[in-house]
């Protein structure tokens, strides 16, 4: 972990934060390089209808848009909770160097607590992890939005 690590989760707070508004699950990424935030994205699943749109893959296509690349070599990404399977081989292929995240997923999280795909040996590239940064915020987040749901 570094300094900066802290400040970065809780912008990717914010992101969740505008997600819980929009009535999505509460889920906030951003990307960083060179110490600058390069994208954000929350979730927006049921508003676009597309089951794809998880916050770390629009914030993983914000930033390939923006460094006109689709690698993402030297980028961090900061999300909230540990990423899905889905989210982990995404970031796997673009190249990602860090995820930092926030709240463990027991259900479905891919970078250690049900799957580990980020470290998995037959593959070409490895990315550093760090979970449970700000975790209780980042857990009572999603809580939150699941009881006012119930």
């Amino acid at each position: 972990m570094n300094k900066n690590d802290a400040f970065f989760m809780q912008e990717a707070l914010k992101c969740a934060q505008k997600a819980f508004l929009s009535q999505e699950v509460p889920v906030g990424a951003l990307i960083v390089k060179d110490g600058k935030i390069i994208s954000k994205g929350y979730n927006k699943s049921v508003k676009s209808s597309d089951t794809t749109a998880h916050a770390e893959i629009i914030a993983i296509r914000k930033a390939c848009k923006k460094l006109k690349n689709y690698r993402l070599n030297g980028c961090t990404i900061y999300v909230t909770i540990e990423p899905c399977a889905m989210c982990a081989g995404a970031l796997i292929w673009a190249r990602v160097n860090r995820i930092v995240f926030g709240a463990y997923d027991a259900k479905a999280g891919a970078c250690g607590s049900v799957f580990n795909i980020v470290s998995e040996k037959k593959l070409n590239h490895k990315i550093e992890v760090y979970g449970g940064l700000l975790e209780e915020e980042c857990a009572t987040i999603i809580k939150e939005f699941f009881k006012s749901k119930r």
